[in-house]
C-alpha cells in the first residue's frame, strides 16, 4: 500500500487488515471470472443452466453452493475492501508518477473502485435474496437514460467507453503490461511464465467481451433498440450466433477461466 502522509483516512488507506481483506477480495473477483467462464462454457456447448453468464449468474451461482450465503458475505467484504483500497490509491497513491500517467493511473483506480464497489453491492443484494440479472438491469438502466434529453448521445458515449475499456485491456494482456502489479521476485521461472501466461490470455479475452458489450450499448442507442443493450450475457450469446461461435465463445470462456485464476494469483503477488 501506499505510504502513509498524514491523517486517519489515509492511514486506514495504508491498514495492514485493509489489504488482507483487499488479498480476500482478489480471490473472490477471480471466483467470480471463473463462475462467469464455466456459465459460458456451458451456453457454448448446450448444458442447461438457467443462470446467465454474467456477474449476477456467477453470484447466483455461489449462493446455491452449501454455505452459499457465508460466502457471498465473505465475497461482498472482500470486494467493498478492494474498492475501499483503489479509493484510497486513486487518492493518495502514485506519488512517484508525474503529469498524465499520473492522472490515468488515479483514473484507472477510480474506475475499478466503482467496478468493486458494484459487485460488492451486487454479492450483498444475493445474499440477501434480491439480486436481479445484470442484463435485465442494464436494459432497465439504458431505457431509462434513453428518456433523458440527449439520453442517446450518451448512452452513445457510455458505450464507446466501454469500448475503449475493453481495448485497453486487450492492449494491457497483449503488451503484458499487468507486470508491473505482480511481485515476481519470489516465482520460480515457471511459475512467472505461467502467471504471464494467464494474465495474458485473460486481459485479451474479458477485453474482447467488455469491447462487444460496448458496441452492443452504442448501437441501442443509435437504433434506438434497447434489446441490442444486454450486458455481457447477450453479448456471449452474440459470440455464440455468429459463424463457429460455439469454438469462438470457448475460447473467451477460457479467457475468463485463466482471468480468474490470474486474479487469484494475485492475492498472493499484487504489490499493495
Amino acid at each position: 500500500m501506499t505510504t502513509s502522509h498524514g491523517g486517519m483516512a489515509e492511514q486506514a488507506g495504508d491498514s495492514t487488515t485493509l489489504e488482507a481483506f483487499a488479498r480476500v477480495g482478489l480471490i473472490a473477483y477471480g471466483v467470480i471470472h471463473i463462475l462467469i467462464g464455466w456459465l459460458a462454457l456451458q451456453l457454448a456447448w448446450g448444458t442447461s443452466s438457467s443462470k446467465s453468464a454474467d456477474p449476477s449468474g456467477a453470484l447466483r451461482t455461489l449462493a446455491d453452493q452449501p454455505l452459499g450465503r457465508i460466502l457471498l458475505w465473505l465475497v461482498a467484504v472482500g470486494l467493498v475492501a478492494l474498492a475501499l483500497w483503489q479509493g484510497s490509491e486513486a487518492i493518495w497513491g502514485y506519488r512517484n508518477r508525474e503529469g498524465a500517467k499520473r492522472v490515468r493511473m488515479r483514473a484507472t483506480s477510480w474506475a475499478r473502485a466503482i467496478i468493486y464497489a458494484a459487485l460488492g453491492v451486487g454479492a450483498a443484494s444475493v445474499a440477501l435474496g434480491s439480486g436481479s440479472s445484470s442484463s435485465r438491469s442494464q436494459q432497465q438502466a439504458t431505457s431509462g437514460v434513453l428518456a433523458w434529453p440527449a439520453g442517446h448521445a450518451i448512452v452513445v458515449v457510455i458505450g464507446l467507453v466501454v469500448v475503449g475499456v475493453g481495448v485497453a485491456g486487450v492492449v494491457k494482456g497483449v503488451r503484458r503490461s499487468f507486470s508491473e502489479e505482480i511481485d515476481t521476485s519470489s516465482m520460480s521461472p515457471g511459475v512467472r511464465k505461467g502467471v504471464a501466461r494467464l494474465g495474458q490470455v485473460g486481459y485479451i479475452a474479458k477485453g474482447v467481451a467488455l469491447a462487444l458489450v460496448g458496441g452492443l450499448l452504442g448501437y441501442a442507442a443509435m437504433t434506438f433498440d434497447q434489446q441490442e443493450a444486454p450486458g455481457l450475457d447477450g453479448a456471449l450469446q452474440t459470440i455464440l450466433a455468429q459463424p463457429f461461435g460455439r469454438f469462438l465463445l470457448t475460447t473467451v470462456a477460457i479467457g475468463f477461466l485463466a482471468f480468474g485464476l490470474f486474479a487469484m494469483l494475485q492475492s498472493r503477488y499484487r504489490r499493495m
